[in-house]
């Protein structure tokens, strides 16, 4: 007869006798217990199942199967240590330092160190291995040959046992084998016993302590099954990445990381998390493959915190858009992450307040402060979001009624006639001098000649746009001379917002489209499919998320559909690159400071003399107002320092002059009234008897304060 080592673990079956009334667990709910019956009832049925417990694992043969599996995997652990990880890290700030000649070239140091390291590492750990393994197998070989029976069965119950013993539960951080409840055992309704000293007061689930459990969270998250459980397994081991964990998890061969990365809820769940703490990302770095991801779970359930950090381009005096890119803000982790738009376009979508302004707020603006770039604003809706870049944008239009809708259509035309130009001037310089475009496209150098300035064009409240346009007809091509119906107008204008991204990509021009709304109506594919770039707020489901980011990055992990209602200016980024999306929380440059900055952005551009369009008309509209305001303001001098009410043209004029000679000068009645009817004072009105006149026409002085509107 076979018996168990000592060492495994046997039910505790030392229950404490209840007094009346005692505190109870039943069915998950707290109860009260009645009497000697109930107890007497958990203690036999707990006993029954304990026997039954040990009939069926009598062998133990699963247990000893799991613990040559738990050797294995620890040989290899041991094998790898952490050396691959280190090797990443090394990589990363090798990526990290390109363009610094210094810092590169250490870093390239470090991985050759890092790899050498491995090297030995390994060849000691096989060395160590290879001794062992004679050394075993030798003393097995003896003792085979020149032992006897009893020497053999001794050799064979003590590997048994020693996979028994590291396949045992609780071994290598494997939890207890749950045992059914005493009520369940005994088939009646016996509550188990319990009492405050035992029932658990903190009920946060616990980081997975090893790769065993870890696999278990795949498997209760249906990612992998019990079957694959040997297949699956950790590159890297479990630790803490910022405020939270991270693993690397390789799935059983034929799996793509997109079975996992789309599971971002049923992971939350099988770990017993918010959904919001969890990011998942498919493996890019040079070690990983197709199945192969990234999990990382941040310890709250608000990684990204509540505060607003203020934008470094507050305090910027000027920016090189070009080289400098757009500072966004920080992932989860605190790590900083820049977008560069040269070369492509940007989707934004989300739901209403959640920090999309915010986000284009900081494009507009890094792109206020360089004065080699010319911007195109048009807006849905009329508001007081993007009246700053009055003062500098070549185009700025407001609102979506028709006469609005015409004039987008204008300055698209007008825009995408400009990019044509530029790509026939390339044309006709790289024939000229192949070295001045060698890739075929702008260069840093030629974007800051006039007339070649780099161009963004910003859309906002796409939504609004689209739906006023799909209520007009737009004529086009031979239509224009014809009697025909002409098309839809969102047709059209979609049309024309994607002929734009597709004809500046190469030529130094830039779009970015932002819309509160992401269905297919407020997002459409074929203006979505030419943006390279995309960003998601918050939305509802992962259809919508989908509508914005497309469908492989969804697949891949990207999950703005989770982020919670706490998520205010978290925003989930594909850039297009080989590293995947990233999950951030934007920067913050409130209307104040965005105000500064367009300031400073239009003197910079009037040093520079690349002041355009509608920017150059805006300024003589205000210099006109200031010159309105001072006028007023002079007049109303004149009648405080005479004390009188009402004054005739003639003697304001006279006194106006001996006041500001050095201003008013070659001032005339006639010239004065013009000059007030255009500050909105009106012309001259009755003044009643004065001067020896019976009613002659001037001013009164409360007119000076309170003009007439035009």
């Amino acid at each position: 007869m076979t018996t168990a080592p000592h060492s495994i673990p046997q039910p505790n079956l030392n229950l404490r006798k209840p007094v009346e009334g005692a505190v109870v667990e039943h069915h998950g709910e707290i109860v009260k217990q009645n009497g000697d019956a109930s107890w007497m009832r958990s203690k036999l049925a707990l006993a029954e199942r304990a026997k039954d417990h040990a009939l069926d694992n009598k062998l133990y043969a699963p247990w000893a199967g799991r613990g040559y599996r738990n050797l294995a995997r620890r040989w290899l652990e041991a094998y790898r240590d952490d050396h691959p990880q280190m090797i990443a890290t090394a990589k990363a700030d090798r990526k990290a330092a390109k363009g610094n000649t210094t810092a590169e070239a250490g870093a390239h140091d470090l991985v050759k160190e890092r790899r050498a390291e491995y090297r030995r590492h390994r060849l000691i750990h096989l060395g160590k291995t290879a001794g062992w393994s004679v050394a075993g197998a030798a003393g097995t070989t003896v003792g085979a040959v020149t032992g006897g029976l009893w020497v053999d069965l001794a050799m064979t119950i003590a590997a048994y046992t020693t996979g028994i013993y590291h396949g045992r539960p609780g071994a290598n951080g494997q939890p207890d084998m749950p045992l059914p409840s005493p009520e369940q055992a005994a088939g009646s309704d016996a509550p188990a016993i319990t009492d405050d000293s035992r029932r658990p007061t903190d009920r946060r689930p616990a980081r997975p302590q090893g790769e065993e459990d870890l696999v278990t969270v795949l498997i209760k998250a249906g990612i992998v099954t019990e079957a694959q459980r040997d297949e699956t397994r950790l590159t890297s081991p479990i630790r803490t990445n910022g405020p939270g964990w991270t693993a690397t998890v390789e799935l059983p061969p034929g799996m793509k990381a997109s079975a996992a990365t789309s599971k971002a809820a049923d992971i939350a769940s099988a770990l017993r998390v918010k959904k919001t703490r969890i990011e998942l990302k498919a493996d890019t770095s040079d070690e990983g493959h197709e199945g192969q991801f990234v999990l990382w779970v941040a310890d709250n359930d608000n990684p990204y915190g509540t505060g607003k950090k203020p934008s470094q381009l507050i305090e910027a005096e000027r920016w090189n858009f070009w080289r400098d890119g757009v500072p966004l803000g920080g992932d989860a982790r605190g790590m900083r992450e820049v977008l560069h738009l040269m070369w492509s376009s940007l989707m934004v979508g989300g739901l209403q307040d959640y920090g999309k302004s915010y986000l284009a707020r900081l494009i507009a603006a890094a792109a206020a402060l360089d004065p080699h770039m010319r911007i195109v604003l048009i807006t849905g809706k009329a508001g007081p979001d993007w009246a700053p870049l009055k003062g500098i944008a070549h185009a700025y239009i407001a609102g979506s009624s028709p006469d609005r809708l015409v004039a987008v259509h204008d300055i698209l035309d007008e825009t995408i006639i400009d990019m044509q130009d530029r790509g026939e001037r390339l044309e006709r310089l790289f024939e000229e001098d192949p070295a001045a475009c060698p890739e075929g496209k702008v260069t840093s150098e030629m974007a800051r000649q006039p007339g070649s300035e780099l161009t963004l064009v910003i859309v906002d409240e796409l939504q609004e746009l689209l739906d006023a346009a799909a209520l007009t007809k737009v004529k086009v091509g031979d239509e224009e001379e014809g009697g025909g119906r002409g098309r839809s107008g969102k047709d059209v204008l979609v049309e024309k917002f994607a002929r734009f991204v597709r004809v500046a990509r190469y030529v130094g021009g830039m779009g970015v489209f932002i819309t509160q709304r992401p269905d297919s109506d407020s997002v459409p594919t074929k203006l979505r499919d030419v943006c390279v770039k995309r960003g998601c707020f918050r939305v509802k489901g992962a259809g919508s998320s989908r509508m914005v980011l497309g469908d492989d990055v969804v697949a891949a992990g990207a999950a703005p559909h989770l982020l919670g209602e706490a998520s205010k200016g978290v925003v989930v980024l594909e850039q297009g690159a080989d590293e995947g999306h990233v999950t951030l929380k934007t920067d913050v440059i409130d209307l104040p400071d965005f105000k500064a900055i367009c300031e400073r952005g239009r003197s910079l551009r009037e040093e520079a003399g690349t002041l355009t369009g509608a920017a150059v008309r805006h300024g003589e509209r205000a210099s006109e107002a200031a010159e309105s305001v001072t006028l007023r303001s002079d007049c109303l001098h004149v009648f405080d320092a005479a004390g009188v009410e009402r004054l005739r043209p003639e003697t304001l004029t006279t006194w106006l002059k001996e006041r500001r000679p050095e201003v008013y000068a070659n001032l005339t009645p006639e010239s004065l009234k013009s000059m007030l009817r255009a500050a909105g004072v009106g012309s001259p009105v009755p003044l009643g008897a004065m001067d020896g006149l019976v009613n002659p026409r001037g001013y009164k002085r409360e007119s000076m304060i309170r003009p007439a509107r035009p």
